[in-house]
């Protein structure tokens, strides 16, 4: 069954549409410090453990939102694409959108037994499952191919604009007791190049076409976000 979890004010995340008139969220995305796709440094080759990471680290940073249900009541399987539903708006004429879907451990969970580490090199730390927010599907989209992939269009500043998009297909079950997560910012760097936020062929950017902006969330009756699912019926 195809249903959507919808951001709500003060950072919940539902099934229910929000009936608030008027609510969004914002930050400042500043091409400058972009946000990294790990907490810890990496080599030159992508660890594989980035997929299912923690995302603690990234909810440290004031250009990073999220949306978090309460504990779940019962468990809760996500099968097949992962669509995201935004109602934006920018200060600048191109921004990025990385969506984040994530397992919310308790923070009562009965283990806390290190977790091994693939890559000698790595310098991850260690890693305990109190709390963990693990990574199930990140994708970024570029907002200028919000309605069509051959032809760009800037995004108008201040005005609201749908970003709409899917992610790649998960099968994955969030138990009886976790919660899950949305996370929202606009970088996810080095993985996604850096967008500077101006429309343009950004091969092409110099240095002074890289600005902050503002971008804005909204989670309100008339410009609801949220992330599209297909839930699996539970079998007893």
């Amino acid at each position: 069954m195809a249903k959507t979890l919808y951001f709500q004010p003060g950072g919940g995340l539902a099934w229910s549409a929000p009936k608030e008139k008027v609510s969004s969220d914002s930050y400042v995305s500043d091409p400058a410090h972009p946000v990294p796709f790990t907490a810890y440094v990496t080599g030159a080759d992508v660890p594989q453990r980035y997929m299912d990471d923690d995302q603690r680290f990234a909810l440290t940073r004031g250009d990073v939102i999220a949306y978090e249900t309460e504990p779940l009541t019962e468990d809760i399987t996500i099968a097949g694409p992962v669509s995201p539903r935004l109602k934006i708006a920018s200060t600048g004429t191109d921004s990025d959108f990385v969506v984040k879907l994530i397992d919310v451990f308790p923070e009562d969970y009965k283990t806390n037994e290190e977790l091994p580490v693939n890559s000698k090199r790595s310098q991850a730390p260690e890693i305990f499952l109190q709390g963990y927010q693990m990574l199930v599907r990140g994708e970024p989209f570029r907002a200028k191919y919000r309605d069509s992939w051959t032809e760009p269009k800037a995004l108008t500043p201040g005005k609201v604009a749908t970003v709409n998009f899917t992610m790649q297909d998960v099968n994955h079950t969030f138990l009886k007791g976790h919660r899950i997560m949305v996370q929202v910012q606009s970088s996810w760097f080095p993985l996604v190049d850096r967008n500077p936020q101006t429309f343009m062929d950004i091969s092409k950017a110099k240095p002074s076409d890289f600005v902050k902006a503002t971008e804005t969330v909204y989670h309100q009756s008339d410009a609801a976000s949220g992330v599209e699912v297909l839930v699996l019926p539970q079998t007893r």
